[in-house]
């Protein structure tokens, strides 16, 4: 036996990040195992430290190459989209960036759009169930959603199905999967809180509200529905988690009264001028962020979340 002082089983980590240089840090005892005692000299100290400094860079490198060996391992989600607008398609390119497939129907012919972008486009809702993605993620305008999504033909889907919607108002979608809904299918509601203006130049730092309602632990549904959650994530999302009964209400709060303010300032006709100071120029692209919304958003921002009659009520 050697005559070292202290004793420890060989690290797995490879010899290339086992360098010390600038920059460094002692990793945590679960990366390197515990030293044991011996009754010999302590003549290795020096050299234990020096195992147990890593570089910093290296290190982190190393973990995300290990993660995205990982999720390149994961199979790539099939995601249905039901309404392909403006919206629809603006998420439709996210779901695309982080390597998904994404199929779509729409009342409007998109197919040529698709076929430029990688997706794929179907006629109909009957057609795209067939194909049986992993995801159904409604994308429809706050006043459809109920009639499109009572015609979905959920018998031709599998049963541990995830459905998803992006809207405005997060308690009339909910309530309306756990009704049409058979139980194996999971429910996830989300709100991505920026659009095709504010989030023209990626969607870095930009809150996405969601709750998971009912996903089971059985089979891969989990699985996939962490995997439908961590697209926005690696997007640079700011993931915020909070039931939708709370999202009503902050929203009514915040988004209504914005959309509110902004189209009363849309009728002034407001215009840039040479000494426009910062708050002037917040109004302006408030007003040009809000009304690039259809009314029929603001509408159903009004008609759909009871607590927004509570704030309209104080004007």
């Amino acid at each position: 036996m050697a005559s070292s002082s202290l004793r420890f089983a060989q690290p797995t980590f490879p010899n290339s990040i086992l360098k010390t240089k600038t920059n460094t840090f002692f990793v945590s005892k679960n990366v390197f195992p515990t030293p044991v005692p011996n009754k010999g000299k302590a003549s290795n100290a020096h050299a234990i430290t020096k195992l147990a400094c890593v570089n910093k860079t290296t290190e982190i490198a190393a973990c995300n190459q290990i993660i995205g060996d990982v999720n390149a391992k994961l199979t790539p989600l099939r995601i249905g989209i039901i309404g392909f607008g403006n919206f629809g398609q603006f998420i439709a390119k996210g779901l695309r960036r982080q390597g998904h497939f994404v199929l779509a129907t729409s009342r409007s012919d998109y197919s040529e759009y698709c076929k430029q972008n990688g997706m794929q486009f179907f006629r109909n809702m009957d057609a795209l169930c067939e194909e049986q993605p992993d995801v159904i993620l409604v994308c429809s305008s706050i006043l459809s959603t109920e009639n499109i999504i009572r015609s979905i033909p959920i018998n031709k889907l599998k049963p541990d199905t995830i459905f998803a919607d992006v809207l405005s108002v997060k308690q009339f979608p909910k309530n309306l999967f756990l009704e049409i809904l058979p139980p194996g299918f999971g429910i996830v509601c989300t709100h991505p809180m920026f659009g095709p203006e504010s989030g023209k130049n990626g969607w870095n730092g930009l809150p996405f509200v969601f709750e998971k309602v009912r996903v089971t632990d059985a089979g891969t549904q989990a699985e996939k529905c962490t995997q439908f959650l961590d697209i926005f994530e690696q997007e640079g999302c700011q993931m915020v988690e909070m039931t939708c009964e709370e999202h009503d209400r902050h929203a009514a709060g915040s988004q209504f009264i914005t959309h509110t303010i902004g189209r009363i300032l849309s009728h002034l006709n407001l215009e840039s001028t040479p000494i426009s100071t910062k708050g002037y120029k917040t109004l302006l692209q408030l007003t040009k962020n809000t009304v690039s919304d259809s009314f029929d958003l603001y509408y159903g921002l009004f008609m759909y979340n009871v607590n927004a009659t509570e704030q309209a009520s104080i004007f």
